[in-house]
C-alpha cells in the first residue's frame, strides 16, 4: 500500500505542467492545505477540493487564498478590525502529502490525501509569520558574509577558493524529537517511574508489542517521505508495561525519541513540523496516546528538542565546506567561534523564542539534564570532542568529518517554535561573526574570549561572566556560583519576556535588516503572556484545586498515632494556605487571580513561582503522611 502512493511533492516540482500531471495521475490526493505558522507556533490547516487547486494552479500559488488573522496568533497585527490576512505558497520547499490511514477511497483502494503547501502570511503586504522570518534571517546572514567576502577575498584564501566559486551560504539545521506514549487513561505513577529513570531501566532498552509496532512504522514512514530516518530509541523516562489477559502489553508508558537527517534550516523546521504529525497520528492509530509536553510528570526527565545548527558554503563545483569546522589545529573555525560567543552573548533575547510556555519551565530544572546555565563546553582539548550533557550550547566536532560540525542548543522543547528560535540563533551568530570579522580577531585571540573567567576584561562577551565549562554544572557548581558565572535563568514565562525590556541593545541584535520588527516582537510578547495567564488562571489553579481536594484525610482518627495526627496537619495547613480564603487573609490562589486581573504581572510570576513550590512541598508531605499508615 505504502509503495502506490506519492509523499513528497519535491520544489523542482512545482510547475503548472508537473503538478497538474502528478495530481491527476494520484487522484486519491482530494484535498489542499495552506500551512502557515503563526508566532506562536501554530499551523493554520483547511480542507481545500483538490478540483479549484488544479482549475488555477498559477492563481494559487501566486496568493488567491486568505484567512482571518484575528483565528491565529498575531495580537496587535491582525485585529478585529483589520484581520485580512493572505496566504502565499512557498515553492522553494518541499510538500508534503498528508494521509489518512483511517479513510479510504473505495473505488481506489487507497486513503485519503492531503497536500500540505507551506505558505507565507501577509498582512497588509508584510510578511508577518514564522517562517518568512526564518527566511529573512537567513538571507541577512548571507547577504552579511557575502559582503565580507567582497571585501576581504583574502578570507577565503584558507579554503582555497574566490568568491566565484561561491553559488550560496547554506544555514543548515536539525532537530530530535522526544515524547512520551501511554495507553489512554493511564495516571502517572510518579514514584515507579522516577526509581525506573534512577535505575536505567527504560533507556535505549528494547521497544515491545504496539510501541515497537507503532514505532517502527513511524520509521518507515519517514523514509517515505524522503526525511532519512536515522533512530528511534527508547529515553530515560518511563516504566515496564503490563501483559493483559489477551496477550498484548497494557500500562504503557515510555519515552521515546526520533532522530532524522539534517536540512536547510527552513526545510528542517517544515519537517520537524509534519514528523510531529506523523508520529502523532501514527501512534494514535496503534490506541496510544502521544504527549509533546515539556514536563508531562514531575519529578521525571522531561521532553527536550536538541535543535542543532551550522553554516556551509556551497560551490558550484558541487563541494560544501561548513564554516564552523577548523582549518588548523583548533577547536573551531573563526566563524566557529564566533557564531558561539554571538549566541551566548545575546541568549537572554534568544531564549523568550526557546522557552515560552509553564510546561516547559517545568522541564528547565537541575539534575534532569536539562541546561539551566548559558554555559558551553567545547572539550578538555583539541583531539578529544567534549560530550558534557550539562551545558546549554554543545559543540559537536567530529575530527574525521568537518560537514558534522555544529552546535546543539539543548533547551529547546517538543513545543519550541523552532522558526522563530532558528530565525534567533542564526541572527546571533550573525551579530558574532560580524565581531570577528570587522576586528579580524584570530582564532586564539576568539578561543581566548570565549574561555575568560568571570571579571576579566573582553571586547565582545560581557566582564562579569564566564561562558564555557568542562565541568559537570550541577555537579561541580553550587546554584550561587552558577548563578554568579553563568547569570541567573529565568524561572517563569514573565520574567523570560522581560529580558527584551532588560537588554535593549541584546534586542538590537534581532532588529538588525528588519528581522524582528519591533511590532513583530510586541506582537509575540503579548500572545506568549496572554497564553501564559490563561494557563495558570483556566489551567493550572484549577488542575491543582482538584489535586489538593484529593489529598483527604486517610488515618482513623481513633487509632492514630501522633506522628500521624502531626504530619496531617501539616498537610492541611499547606492545604488552607494554597485555596481556602478566610476573613483575615486570602488563600494563595485568590491573591493570583487578583493579581491577574489587575494586571500585576510581576506579582502574578512572583506568586506563580510560590505555588509551584507549595505544591511541591504538598505532594512531598502527603505522600510521607499516607507512607506512614498501615491502614488506608
Amino acid at each position: 500500500m505504502f509503495n502506490d502512493l506519492i509523499y513528497t511533492i519535491h520544489k523542482e516540482e512545482h510547475s503548472e505542467e508537473v503538478l497538474k500531471k502528478l495530481l491527476t495521475s494520484h487522484p486519491e490526493i482530494k484535498f489542499v492545505s495552506v500551512v502557515g505558522i503563526d508566532l506562536s507556533g501554530n499551523d493554520t490547516d483547511a480542507k481545500i477540493p483538490m478540483r479549484i487547486f488544479l482549475e488555477d494552479i498559477n492563481g494559487f500559488l501566486k496568493g488567491a487564498i486568505q484567512t482571518d488573522g484575528s483565528s491565529v496568533a498575531f495580537p496587535g497585527i491582525a485585529t478585529l478590525n483589520n484581520a485580512k490576512v493572505d496566504m502565499i505558497p512557498d515553492t522553494e520547499v518541499d510538500w508534503f502529502v498528508d494521509y489518512n490511514f483511517e479513510n479510504f477511497d473505495k473505488e481506489l483502494g487507497k486513503p485519503i490525501g492531503t497536500l500540505r503547501i507551506p505558505c507565507f502570511l501577509m498582512h497588509e503586504g508584510k510578511a508577518i509569520d514564522s517562517r518568512h522570518i526564518l527566511k529573512s534571517s537567513i538571507t541577512n546572514m548571507k547577504q552579511n558574509l557575502m559582503n565580507f567576502f567582497k571585501n576581504c577575498p583574502e578570507l577565503l584564501d584558507v579554503y582555497g577558493i574566490a568568491i566565484d566559486d561561491i553559488q550560496d551560504i547554506v544555514a543548515t539545521a536539525a532537530t530530535e524529537l522526544e515524547f512520551w506514549v501511554k495507553t489512554p487513561q493511564e495516571k502517572a505513577h510518579v514514584e515507579e517511574l522516577s526509581i525506573s529513570q534512577v535505575l536505567k531501566e527504560q533507556y535505549w532498552t528494547r521497544t515491545r508489542g504496539v510501541v515497537r509496532t507503532a514505532l517502527e512504522e513511524t520509521l518507515i514512514l519517514m523514509d517515505k517521505y524522503g526525511l532519512n530516518a536515522e533512530m528511534g530509541h527508547k529515553e530515560v523516562g518511563g516504566v515496564k508495561a503490563t501483559l493483559g489477559e489477551g496477550g498484548n502489553l497494557t500500562h504503557i508508558m515510555e519515552q521515546l525519541e526520533v532522530d532524522w537527517k539534517y536540512a536547510d534550516a527552513l526545510q528542517a523546521a517544515d519537517n520537524e513540523l509534519f514528523v510531529r504529525i506523523l508520529v502523532k497520528e501514527t501512534f494514535r492509530r496503534h490506541g496510544l496516546d502521544v504527549s509533546f509536553l515539556a514536563k508531562p510528570v514531575d519529578n521525571v526527565a522531561g521532553s527536550g528538542k536538541h535543535t542543532h545548527l551550522s553554516i556551509a558554503l556551497k560551490l558550484k563545483n558541487g563541494k560544501k565546506i561548513n564554516l564552523f569546522a577548523p582549518t588548523t589545529k583548533h577547536f573551531l573555525s573563526i566563524y566557529g567561534y564566533a557564531s558561539l560567543m554571538g549566541v551566548l552573548k545575546n541568549y537572554e533575547i534568544i531564549n523568550p523564542f526557546v522557552t515560552a510556555t509553564n510546561d516547559s519551565f517545568r522541564r528547565l530544572k537541575p539534575g534532569f539534564e536539562a541546561p539551566v546555565c548559558i554555559v558551553t563546553s567545547i572539550g578538555h582539548s583539541v583531539d578529544v570532542p567534549s560530550r558534557n550533557r550539562t551545558i546549554l550550547v554543545g559543540v559537536i566536532r567530529d575530527i574525521g568529518s568537518p560537514l558534522a560540525y555544529r552546535f546543539e542548543l539543548r533547551s529547546p522543547n517538543p513545543h519550541t517554535n523552532t522558526y522563530l528560535a532558528l530565525a534567533a540563533l542564526f541572527m546571533a551568530c550573525n551579530d558574532g561573526i560580524n565581531y570577528a570579522l570587522t576586528n579580524k580577531k584570530t582564532e586564539d585571540e576568539l578561543l581566548a574570549e570565549l574561555s575568560k573567567k568571570a571579571g576579566d576584561e573582553a571586547d565582545y562577551l560581557e566582564k562579569d561572566r564566564a561562558y564555557r565549562s568542562e565541568d559537570d554544572v550541577f555537579e561541580d557548581y553550587t546554584e550561587e556560583e552558577r548563578n554568579r558565572l553563568f547569570g541567573k535563568a529565568p524561572a517563569t514565562v514573565y520574567e523570560n519576556l522581560s529580558a527584551f525590556d532588560a537588554y535593549p541593545k541584546k534586542l538590537e541584535t534581532l532588529k538588525s535588516g528588519n528581522v524582528f520588527t519591533d511590532k513583530i516582537i510586541e506582537s509575540y510578547k503579548s500572545a506568549v503572556k496572554d497564553r501564559w495567564i490563561t494557563e495558570i488562571k483556566g489551567r493550572i489553579i484549577p488542575h491543582y484545586i482538584d489535586e489538593i481536594r484529593s489529598f483527604k484525610i486517610l488515618h482513623d482518627t481513633s487509632k492514630a498515632l501522633d506522628i500521624d495526627v502531626t504530619m496531617w496537619q501539616k498537610v492541611n495547613e499547606l492545604r488552607l494556605y494554597l485555596m481556602k480564603d478566610c476573613y483575615s487573609s486570602k488563600s494563595l490562589f485568590t491573591r493570583i487571580r487578583e493579581a491577574i486581573k489587575n494586571q500585576d504581572y510581576e506579582t502574578v510570576s512572583n506568586l506563580q513561582i510560590e505555588m509551584e513550590s507549595k505544591m511541591s512541598e504538598l505532594r512531598e508531605l502527603y505522600s510521607d503522611y499516607a507512607r506512614n499508615l498501615l491502614d488506608i
